[in-house]
């Protein structure tokens, strides 16, 4: 053997054993992990108080009497193991009951007496379909449609039920009502110059405008915008509406689309993140304000788990978020706009700065980021990131609705959503450290 062959040989010897010892490391890490996440009887309370509170009603939480399609999509898997698949089935066909003859899906409905007796300023709709339930619809937020077909997808997947989507509903089937629902944003959402959803300025997944008191209602003062979370819910939508369904190549070829404009026109590669909103029309912000200084965590995770963001990318933009929380002295880094926007730039008396959504920390949409880490094998880091929120309900002995940085608990109390995105990730992570074994 001459001395080059010997010493390529040395050289493919070291790396083998490089690579030996690399995966065995990872996979002593892997061991260690799994232990740690199957044996934190943490996720046990909190999964059991979870299905205490999923049990008792499908509302959003103690301060709402509605029930929310946004927030029902959240906890509509969990809720099935402690609820009648048919008390699930039935609060599906009352937002199908109520959809529009344009597509559109209502945010929420409430029992007639319930409504009348709340005495909420909603204006109310009514459906010869439900003639029991009053409805209402914040317009100027755009995801509902798309939380609805996540959440007939949600309950056939998870049920097995395919049939459901023949059942006639309100004069239609429930694939047609989804189709419509998703055909709704595509017709009248969509701005054809961008080709992408749009809706009112609100903060991040938020729905309340900046121009008015309440601002949940489009108005002659709404300035129009297009962001991330719209559009990734969008994407989502399509995909769950695809895998059960299909469409012969349209709707794959509206999402594709709307992926790619998603990249073009709201990544900001030099700053690795999303722009917060591109305008149609205006600002409704001061001229001086660089609103792209603002982080939004809410629709960066469900652009994540829309597939609108690389590895990388998640990493970057995880580790920016648990910077922001050192920076602002937060629990987590489920701040829903970090820096919030400045006293006065919003008309509702309750978007102060770091209150509800302006920089309130809300589990119910910071934790999908996680998701998307653990889908991506980031599952050290989300596991990490979990705990904290871990430790608060159990501290609560309960879900809120959200919170403010030093982590008191404001808003609605047994707050339903954030229990099922809890459940969800608990379940996520237990997921990954089973097929470890």
């Amino acid at each position: 053997m001459t001395k080059n062959q010997l010493n390529m040989k040395r050289l493919f010897s070291g790396l083998c054993a490089a690579v030996v010892l690399s995966f065995l490391s990872c996979s002593s890490q892997d061991r260690a992990l799994r232990e740690e996440i199957l044996n934190d009887s943490r996720m046990d309370e909190v999964y059991a108080l979870g299905q205490d509170i999923l049990s008792s009603g499908l509302n959003a939480g103690s301060s709402y009497v509605e029930v929310w399609i946004r927030d029902f999509n959240t906890f509509i898997k969990p809720a099935m193991d402690v609820n009648d698949h048919d008390v699930i089935r039935r609060a599906l066909e009352i937002f199908m009951e109520f959809q529009g003859e344009d597509g559109n899906i209502v945010d929420g409905y409430t029992p007639r007496e319930v409504a009348m007796a709340d005495g909420e300023a909603y204006d109310y709709m009514t459906s010869e379909w439900a003639p029991d339930y009053l409805a209402h619809k914040n317009t100027v937020e755009t995801d509902q449609e798309s939380s609805f077909v996540q959440a007939v997808a949600a309950y056939v997947k998870k049920s097995r039920d395919f049939a459901f989507l023949d059942r006639e509903v309100a004069g239609m089937t429930v694939a047609r009502h989804m189709d419509k629902a998703l055909s709704f944003l595509w017709d009248c959402k969509r701005d054809e110059g961008y080709g992408l959803i749009t809706g009112a300025t609100t903060v991040d997944w938020g729905d309340v405008q900046p121009e008015s008191s309440w601002g949940v209602t489009i108005d002659e003062g709404t300035h129009y915008a297009i962001d991330v979370y719209d559009n990734a819910m969008f994407i989502l939508a399509i995909d769950d509406y695809l895998s059960l369904v299909g469409d012969g190549g349209t709707w794959a070829a509206r999402r594709d689309e709307i992926a790619s404009n998603v990249r073009k026109y709201l990544w900001d590669d030099a700053r690795c993140k999303f722009i917060p909103h591109v305008y149609l029309e205006g600002s409704p912000f001061p001229e001086d304000f660089d609103e792209n200084t603002v982080w939004y965590t809410g629709g960066t995770g469900i652009a994540a788990l829309a597939g609108l963001m690389s590895d990388g990318e998640i990493a970057s933009n995880n580790r920016q978020f648990l910077a922001n929380m050192a920076e602002a002295g937060a629990s987590t880094i489920c701040m829903t706009a970090y820096p919030p926007y400045p006293e006065g730039f919003i008309r509702n008396e309750g978007m102060k700065p770091y209150c509800y959504q302006n920089g309130g920390d809300w589990t119910w949409y910071g934790v999908r980021m996680l998701w998307a880490m653990i889908d991506r094998g980031m599952v050290r880091e989300a596991y990490d990131e979990f705990s904290p929120m871990l430790d608060r309900v159990i501290a609560n002995q309960g879900f809120n609705e959200w919170y403010s940085p030093d982590g008191t608990p404001h808003g609605s109390g047994t707050f339903r959503g954030e229990a099922g995105v809890m459940m969800e990730t608990i379940d996520r992570l237990r997921a990954w450290a089973n097929s470890r074994q």
